[in-house]
């Protein structure tokens, strides 16, 4: 029974903390024009070098934009791009290209 609790509490604040990281869509949206010119307005690519954003898992597109950004994954195209973006603005990218839809 008391294990039972206990997996219940630590299940609840990882679904807590997930949750509480989520960004701001709205704000996400606003930020995302520069971004449009390669990867569409609605995440979808013109072209078939750069990748769809549109309905990537968050944690994913957090984790893709914090590496260009610290160097560990190398892009000539996204390295300028990522540069002045904070936390916050990659957690809110994140979210408003998670919630577009790929179709």
């Amino acid at each position: 029974m008391m294990k039972s609790i206990l997996l219940g509490l630590v299940a609840g604040a990882a679904l807590f903390a997930a949750t509480a990281n989520a960004g701001d869509v709205a704000a996400g949206k606003a930020k995302s024009a520069v971004c449009a010119a390669c990867h569409g307005s609605a995440g979808i690519s013109p072209t078939p070098i750069w990748p769809n954003l549109a309905g990537q898992k968050e944690q994913y597109l957090v984790a893709q934009l914090k590496a260009f950004k610290e160097g560990t994954r190398q892009n000539a195209q996204m390295a300028p791009m990522v540069t002045n973006l904070s936390d916050e603005d990659i957690s809110n990218l994140a979210a408003y290209y998670a919630r577009l839809s790929c179709q």
